[in-house]
């Protein structure tokens, strides 16, 4: 009898053990780093932090970034997540198609895009060859801010749309068709259907693709170094920076504790605005 109680958690075991060995512990260590300082622990990092030139403007373009590209990632995914469910055939090979992005890795998609987008870029390219400019022109400088926004605004959307549409397809699928028909046989429109029926019912799986693409929005770096290098300074590429280059852990950790206390704050938020009651729950 002990042995079968036991089993359970003999099973968990090796999942804990990885999560704390590669995940609790450069944690805990990487908190303790940032409000080390020389004569013990304080808030010194956190204020040389604050001090550096590029720090203001790092804030700034995550949540510019964040605030731009999560709302539109998720008006997208939302699309095309409804599209297939009205498809009829071919909707795994569209699925599949939707999701090679899914594939890369971030680095290689800010590639595709700077290769795209740079001076010799096959935009450049093609718009020469329609006569549209008369030569190479340079999108992703500092004297063009907007367009490098746009770039990398743009690469975002490519490269992580997927992961949001396929949680809400996934949540779709557990929307019980039988309410939409009971909407519809009292004469409601598809479009009402799917404001008053389908998208509250929804909203578990849309909380879920917030918190996850937020998440990840504060932390992107590959995409942004890749296509804005230093011309685009982020939360994260600024901690690679004092890591790397200024030899400065400690200020990377501070960096690093930020964006961490940024990502917990927002998913704070969404679950409390998007909560789903009880009975939704059950």
């Amino acid at each position: 009898m002990m042995r079968g109680r036991a089993l359970p958690y003999l099973l968990v075991a090796p999942a804990f053990v990885f999560l704390a060995v590669l995940f609790c512990v450069p944690l805990v260590q990487t908190i303790a780093l940032a409000f080390q300082t020389g004569t013990g622990f304080g808030l010194g990092n956190f204020v040389q932090m604050a001090e550096d030139l590029n720090f203001n403007d790092a804030v700034v373009n995550t949540f510019r970034l964040v605030g731009v590209a999560v709302p539109l990632q998720m008006l997208a995914a939302l699309g095309m997540a409804v599209m297939l469910g009205h498809l009829r055939a071919g909707r795994d090979l569209v699925l599949w198609i939707w999701t090679i992005p899914l594939g890369l890795s971030d680095l290689a998609a800010g590639l595709v895009w700077l290769a795209l987008l740079n001076d010799q870029g096959y935009l450049n390219t093609v718009l020469f060859h329609l006569g549209i400019i008369n030569g190479p022109e340079s999108w992703l400088t500092y004297e063009t801010p907007m367009a490098l926004f746009a770039a990398i605004v743009i690469a975002e959307i490519w490269r992580s749309t997927a992961i949001v549409m396929v949680v809400l397809v996934a949540g779709l699928q557990l929307v019980p068709k039988e309410y939409a028909e009971a909407a519809s046989v009292f004469g409601a429109s598809p479009w009402k259907i799917f404001l008053r029926v389908t998208l509250p019912l929804l909203k578990p799986s849309i909380q879920s693709a917030l918190i996850l693409r937020t998440v990840l929005a504060f932390e992107a770096f590959a995409v942004v170094l890749a296509i804005g290098g230093r011309n685009f300074p982020v939360l994260v590429s600024e901690a690679y920076t004092w890591q790397h280059f200024n030899q400065a852990p400690a200020i990377a950790a501070a960096y690093a504790v930020v964006v961490m206390g940024i990502s917990l704050a927002a998913t704070v938020v969404y679950l409390r605005v998007l909560r789903t009651p009880a009975a939704q729950r059950a």
